[in-house]
């Protein structure tokens, strides 16, 4: 497997572009005539252009997506379906598509009308510059951005079992609001293999759990988040191979998300291993990435491994306390803390001063044994800062 250029035009025939305008950004990807599967939100209120775009790819068949920035279309009601719609239409006419194949994203204050002369404006703008290009895929990424710091793409290409070549690009947005189930993230994958929706559909799903859905900033969970996979069938059939490679483009998607947290400055992965079942891993990883006090902890670089074992504890994972293992680790280092449930890293000791400087390092691992089966499972995360209170406490004003 290689890493590629491209995000989601690293696929022949995708064409990406993008446009930002003040607060306000639109992006459109162009698929053709693609099969599609998508990821959606649980949250009970979901926002118009979520609705529509369920609706319109509920046959597992896409031709565009358009997303804005600046603007979520949230609990905006009939006023605000109208302009999801009127979206879809927009890009239908622009690249000569069915209507109902388009896919609508939108990312923002919720609660706000649309500002449709400035989106249709952009729309228009953006129509008559879609190429196939990295540029094209960077300047789409760019234009769907709220408080993130940096676009986030990745691409790779693969040899599948029949022979052929195929390629996986997506790009993303996320910073904050971002709890498991998604997050106020928006996620396109673009790949050039043969698969039909359900096909698509069961490997996103797959993907999604062991990323985006193992991510956690801040504990919200959005209401427009949505992740679209769409297939141009250019190359040859979908098998293990591109399940491996779509894991991989949704981690590192998903990784970046996590070290854009809003206000972040450190970086952390947690890792379970050898916990009783799949869901046990799952439950701890996520339970001590979104701990308020283990992210504050790792703010303030202080090895204070007693949240660690505090939020395993109630992470509803089962557990014996003698079997518990934890180690702290950085790119270059490792430390020890506990050792099946015997404490290392004591007050005082050389242990502890060495989990203290990795501890202030900007990347963090946290590997946790629980030493009572063979499952493992991994979240992704940051640490919890005075920036991240100022820019949500600011956020409409």
């Amino acid at each position: 497997m290689k890493i590629i250029e491209g995000g989601v035009c690293a696929i022949d025939n995708i064409l990406a572009g993008g446009h930002k305008k003040g607060k306000y950004g639109l992006g459109i990807i162009y698929t053709g005539k693609s099969t599609a599967a998508t990821v959606f939100t649980s949250n009970k209120i979901k926002a118009e252009p979520l609705k529509l775009t369920m609706k319109n790819l509920e046959d597992g068949r896409i031709s565009a997506i358009i997303a804005n920035s600046g603007n979520a279309n949230c609990f905006t009601g009939p006023k605000g379906m109208e302009d999801a719609q009127r979206m879809a239409k927009l890009a239908a006419d622009g690249l000569s598509i069915p209507e109902n194949g388009v896919a609508v994203a939108s990312t923002g204050v919720i609660g706000r009308k649309m500002p449709m002369n400035i989106i249709e404006t952009l729309t228009q703008k953006v129509l008559k510059n879609l190429e196939n290009s990295p540029r094209g895929s960077r300047k789409f990424a760019e234009a769907i951005m709220t408080t993130d710091t940096f676009p986030k793409e990745f691409a790779v290409e693969f040899e599948l079992d029949d022979g052929n070549t195929a390629r996986i690009g997506g790009v993303a947005k996320g910073s904050g609001m971002i709890a498991p189930n998604m997050a106020t993230m928006l996620s396109f994958i673009t790949t050039d293999v043969k698969a039909s929706p359900s096909q698509l559909k069961e490997a996103l799903k797959k993907a999604v759990d062991e990323s985006f859905n193992m991510l956690i900033i801040d504990g919200d969970e959005s209401t427009n988040d949505m992740v679209i996979l769409a297939a141009t069938g250019k190359s040859g059939k979908i098998d293990d191979n591109f399940q491996e490679a779509l894991n991989l483009v949704c981690r590192e998607l998903a990784k970046m998300i996590a070290k854009d947290g809003e206000g972040a400055t450190k970086y952390m992965e947690v890792e379970v291993l050898n916990a009783k079942s799949k869901k046990d891993a799952r439950k701890a990883a996520k339970t001590v990435a979104s701990s308020p006090l283990v992210k504050t902890a790792l703010f303030g670089a202080d090895p204070n491994w007693g949240r660690i074992i505090a939020a395993i504890g109630y992470s509803g994972a089962m557990i014996k306390e003698e079997n518990v293992s934890i180690i702290l680790e950085s790119e270059n280092r490792n430390i020890e803390l506990i050792k099946e449930g015997k404490i290392i890293a004591s007050e005082n000791s050389k242990e502890l001063k060495i989990a203290a400087d990795i501890m202030r390092e900007d990347e963090i691992k946290i590997i946790i044994d629980l030493g009572i089966g063979k499952e493992k499972a991994k979240a992704y995360g940051c640490d919890l800062t005075y920036d991240y209170v100022k820019i949500n406490a600011e956020y409409t004003t």
